[in-house]
């Protein structure tokens, strides 16, 4: 998924699961940054204080990336959550170990991760966490089928649109975007097309198997069972009885994951942020924004830089650094990605660094 639903969806969401305005914002714009946290190592500052973080993405979403352990590291606990085949904990899919590793939306997998995040919601970082754990949950329905590490199965060939037909635009944008021996890592090979609500399309994976993708309907099932698991995560009750979005809602929403249908994230992304300010939503009018970098930015108000040069020299200590909304991401950033690594995944057989 891209900006326009991390963050102008998942913002709305929160806002029909029960969240006010700030608390909303903060779970948006953490369910973005994590495609836009794509430092890492250690910041100096000019008292002696240190702080580390890590990356949870690479830059431009970089496809051709093939650092293994990057992958391991950034692709899975981030983007591309195992779902051992929709089976529970304890149970293993047949076949080879890659079908361990392979998304699919709502997995056991997926709702562990969502109950780890409701019952430490009391972390001093716990609202920032379940920022980041709506983009991974998200990214299950858009990234199901595909694995976040190099493997055939992320081939895709006979490419179709929604009629069925040959999709010769695609395949053309493809080989002109670089060599097909790229192509295996995530769905490099469909470049954004998972990622796109409004598309509905097709291809056959590296196993010959042909796929049809729905993404209009998955993506507003994602947005149902994220609006759930905010309720549940309001309630602080991980199997509460919830009701979900309101009716006229998730009709609202449904109609413009149809129909916002620019081709680029951003310009979806203002056309979300525009019908929420126009109140359309139950909630009412709402002002949002987002801004990865510069003077609006949780890192500027952090660091007090508005680039990347924060590796490169020391910074200015300030002790509001260590309340800051850039530190508390990264504070629940490495909680996150050690749960699923080390905790979350061995429960069902995957070691995957």
């Amino acid at each position: 998924m891209q900006i326009d639903f991390h963050h102008g969806v998942t913002y709305a969401i929160a806002r029909l699961a029960g969240f006010e305005h700030e608390e909303a914002s903060i779970v948006a714009y953490c369910a973005q940054y994590v495609d836009d946290s794509t430092n890492s190592g250690v910041i100096n500052f000019d008292n002696g204080a240190m702080y580390s973080r890590i990356s949870s993405a690479h830059k431009m979403l970089d496809y051709r990336n093939f650092l293994e352990l990057a992958n391991h590291y950034v692709w899975i606990p981030f983007h591309f959550l195992p779902g051992n085949n929709y089976l529970p904990a304890g149970q293993d899919p047949a076949g080879s170990f890659i079908n361990k590793l392979i998304c699919r939306p709502n997995s056991y997998v997926a709702q562990d991760m969502v109950r780890e995040c409701i019952q430490r919601q009391t972390d001093p970082y716990g609202l920032y966490r379940l920022g980041i754990t709506m983009h991974v949950y998200a990214d299950t329905w858009a990234h199901q089928g595909f694995v976040g590490v190099n493997h055939r199965i992320n081939e895709a060939k006979n490419l179709v649109n929604a009629k069925g037909k040959p999709d010769r635009n695609l395949r053309n944008r493809v080989t002109n975007f670089f060599v097909t021996e790229a192509l295996p890592l995530g769905h490099g090979a469909v470049l954004s097309h998972p990622d796109k609500p409004f598309l509905r399309w097709g291809y056959t994976n590296g196993r010959g198997e042909k796929i049809i993708r729905d993404n209009p309907q998955d993506f507003l099932e994602a947005a149902e069972q994220m609006c759930r698991a905010m309720q549940r995560y309001l309630q602080q009750d991980p199997d509460a009885t919830v009701p979900g979005l309101p009716e006229k809602d998730r009709a609202t929403i449904g109609t413009l994951l149809e129909t916002i249908i620019d081709d680029k994230g951003r310009h979806r992304h203002q056309k979300w942020l525009q019908a929420i300010a126009d109140g359309i939503f139950s909630f009412g009018a709402a002002q949002v924004s987002y801004a990865a970098r510069g003077q609006n930015s949780w890192k500027y108000a952090a660091l007090g830089i508005e680039g990347d040069e924060e590796n490169r020299n020391k910074l200015a200590y300030n002790p509001e650094f260590l309340k800051s909304h850039w530190k508390l991401f990264h504070d629940a950033l490495k909680a996150h990605q050690f749960f699923v690594i080390h905790d979350l995944l061995p429960r069902y057989g995957i070691c995957t660094a």
